[in-house]
């Protein structure tokens, strides 16, 4: 209890000392005070225009075009767009547009226009997702709402023309591929066909070397077994007639019903190996093993038919027109006579794929270096393609993706609140400012006053004088001109309440003044 009454009657002897030292306040309150007001008062109106905008990313095509075309993310874009819309290139696109930048004289009016752009242009989201407010402020409200205009327009143009510049940069970047691709391609089948030229002879129609190596060795010993075959059924039924009339009618030669030509069994088959032959011509040269399988063939044919239709001349001539041979005798003759032409056309058969395996062996040292580099060119070729297929898909996605942004963009800017040209100044705010200086007035005049106080204290009671000296005080004695001290006392007390009363009276009339003009705005603007 004891302290505390020891720390109030502390506190009132710095306030009693504050109290004697007032004069300091009432100079801090003049000095400050005036020129504070002064300054506020003569502060540039600054006017404030702002936007609001909502980006909308919703799009009904997204969900229908979902892995047919290429697409990209709108908010992830909006986001980026928010974060680069102040840098600097922008900002000069802003004071270029608006025509800040004819008032920079110098590089140095430049560049602080350009940081008072940095600082006076805000972009902030609005509470909600994707709604942004654009606000900046200027000494011309018409400045103030081109500012805001121009940063709006950059806002959605930047957005668009991003993603539309996205999309010619991937749409010029598929297009070099392809031609390059291209141009690979083309060269891989030139590549291709010139070393088809080159080992043509050397090359399989079909299959590879083992492949045609194994079916003409299966082919070559399935003719010969068929030979065989055919040559154990002439002895069969050779031995079956017991040797009856078996010069006499080997053939099957008749006079043709319309004219004297001779008609045999192998007139057919020649006629069919002869359109055969026409058509192999018309695709290959004489030196094509086909050809000259055909050919051979059809040789071996002509001279069976001759051979037959001499035989059958050289028995007309020597029978007699009258007799009839038995009907069993004639049948196996025939079937003989059929057997032998079947064996002679198996012999030029077994012949020719005896030939083509003897080429093969030949060439067996070769031909598989050359399937493999047959095989790589094939491989690089096969390659090449299938990326150009593949490119050629994603330019047709692009190509997609491009007309759908055209038809329907996936960002739509809505503009809530565009920016018009503030009637009322929205800075600065001189009430405050007018009372920071009242305050600041009187705190610096009560500060100095505690200050000097301090530095030059004046006794106000008995036991100060104690606690100085340490010598114990006996009495007080009163001045002797009382009425005087208090005469002066009251006079300084007038005269600081004059002083403080005419400085909060200046305040006052200051805030009226502004609280009348922001009324009369208000009533205006509406």
């Amino acid at each position: 209890m004891q302290d505390l009454q020891k720390t109030i009657e502390l506190l009132l002897d710095y306030l009693k000392g504050v109290w004697v030292k007032k004069r300091y306040v009432m100079i801090c309150t003049w000095l400050i005070c005036p020129l504070g007001f002064a300054y506020v008062a003569s502060m540039p109106d600054t006017y404030q225009s702002q936007a609001r905008v909502y980006v909308d990313t919703r799009s009904v095509l997204q969900p229908l075009l979902r892995g047919l075309a290429i697409q990209t993310n709108p908010q992830q874009e909006i986001s980026m767009m928010v974060k680069t819309l102040l840098s600097r290139p922008n900002l000069e696109i802003i004071a270029r547009e608006s025509d800040l930048d004819v008032t920079a004289l110098t590089p140095d009016d430049y560049e602080n226009m350009v940081s008072q752009l940095t600082n006076n242009i805000s972009l902030r989201s609005a509470g909600r997702d994707n709604l942004y407010t654009i606000a900046y402020s200027n000494s011309d409200p018409q400045m103030a709402k081109t500012v805001v205009q121009e940063t709006l327009d950059l806002f959605v143009e930047g957005a668009l023309g991003s993603s539309r510049k996205d999309s010619d940069s991937a749409s010029r970047f598929i297009e070099e591929q392809i031609t390059d691709y291209e141009n690979r391609l083309s060269s891989a089948e030139q590549r291709v066909a010139d070393f088809q030229r080159k080992y043509a002879s050397l090359l399989p129609q079909s299959g590879s070397f083992y492949q045609n190596y194994t079916e003409l060795k299966s082919q070559f010993e399935q003719t010969e077994l068929t030979i065989r075959e055919t040559e154990q059924q002439i002895k069969a039924l050779s031995g079956g007639q017991g040797g009856q009339n078996s010069q006499t009618d080997s053939f099957a030669v008749s006079p043709s019903d319309s004219n004297s030509v001779l008609t045999t069994r192998y007139d057919a088959r020649i006629k069919n190996l002869e359109e055969r032959l026409d058509e192999l011509s018309l695709k290959y040269t004489d030196l094509h093993p086909d050809v000259i399988e055909t050919k051979h063939l059809l040789e071996s044919l002509q001279k069976s038919r001759q051979e037959e239709i001499d035989s059958y001349l050289a028995n007309v001539s020597s029978e007699d027109p009258s007799s009839s041979l038995g009907g069993l005798s004639k049948e196996i003759r025939i079937e003989v006579s059929r057997l032998q032409s079947l064996i002679a056309s198996l012999n030029v058969r077994r012949d020719d794929y005896q030939r083509k395996i003897e080429e093969i062996k030949q060439k067996i040292d070769l031909v598989p270096q050359v399937e493999a580099e047959f095989t790589a060119l094939n491989r690089d070729y096969g390659i090449t393609k299938r990326k150009y297929e593949e490119l050629l898909s994603r330019r047709e996605s692009a190509d997609l993706a491009q007309k759908a942004d055209v038809s329907s963009e996936d960002v739509q800017f809505r503009v809530i609140d565009p920016p018009l040209a503030p009637l009322a100044p929205s800075g600065p705010n001189r009430l405050i400012g007018y009372t920071a200086v009242v305050f600041i007035g009187f705190a610096a005049g009560l500060g100095v006053a505690f200050l000097i106080s301090q530095l030059n204290p004046i006794l106000i009671r008995g036991n100060q004088l104690t606690a100085l000296t340490s010598y114990p005080i006996l009495g007080v004695v009163s001045h002797l001109n009382v009425k005087e001290i208090r005469k002066v006392n009251r006079t300084r007390i007038m005269v600081f309440m004059f002083s403080s009363g005419f400085i909060l009276l200046i305040y006052s009339a200051l805030m009226a003044t502004e609280i009348l003009q922001i009324d009369v705005l208000s009533r205006i603007m509406a």
